[in-house]
């Protein structure tokens, strides 16, 4: 039997999301975005609203980074989401984390997530069905730590996911398949 749940942003799971930016001062502003995915190969669409302070600093700068957060660093993660780049401007260096310039963009990599897609942006959309940025994906790093023979292990990424019906993150650790051969099995 089914039962009917309250409408929300009901897929799951829904990544955790660094986006960094340079403030105007150049100092670093990191803010939680659950509502991102790639648009096509090479390019990222963000749902954020022109009200975001990461938003007019990617617009000022034209980049951005995107990391993929882990679960080590959860309580960080979740301070980039529940506090303000327009209200706390030095909330970056309240985390206790670390950056560094990315190598082809003008925004900042944050050392401790194992995962970093550097960003050109392109546009900023606005129109009845949402808002969002757009960028090019022109780099992605990775930690050694993360690597195997020279290849992402996602599972060592320790990656986290948001719960939109509890509010809960969860670890993204396990491969419990292969994508493009299992379902050949059925054919």
């Amino acid at each position: 039997m089914r039962r009917k749940l309250n409408i929300t942003e009901g897929i799951f799971p829904m990544p955790v999301l660094m986006i960094a930016t340079y403030n105007e001062d150049g100092s670093i502003n990191v803010m939680n975005a659950a509502w991102g995915t790639m648009q096509e190969r090479g390019n990222v669409a963000l749902k954020l609203s022109e009200s975001h302070k990461t938003v007019k600093n990617i617009k000022a700068r034209g980049a951005f980074t995107v990391s993929i957060a882990d679960a080590d660093h959860l309580v960080e993660a979740d301070y980039f989401g529940v506090e303000s780049g327009n209200k706390v401007s030095d909330k970056f260096a309240r985390s206790g984390l670390t950056a560094c310039k990315a190598e082809t963009v003008d925004a900042p990599v944050i050392n401790e997530f194992p995962l970093c897609l550097e960003c050109e942006f392109i546009e900023y959309q606005n129109n009845e069905y949402g808002c969002g940025v757009i960028g090019k994906v022109v780099n992605v790093t990775a930690d050694e730590s993360v690597l195997v023979d020279g290849k992402l292990d996602m599972s060592l990424v320790n990656a986290i996911a948001f719960d939109p019906y509890t509010h809960g993150y969860y670890k993204v650790t396990e491969r419990v398949g292969e994508a493009f051969k299992d379902g050949l099995k059925l054919k």
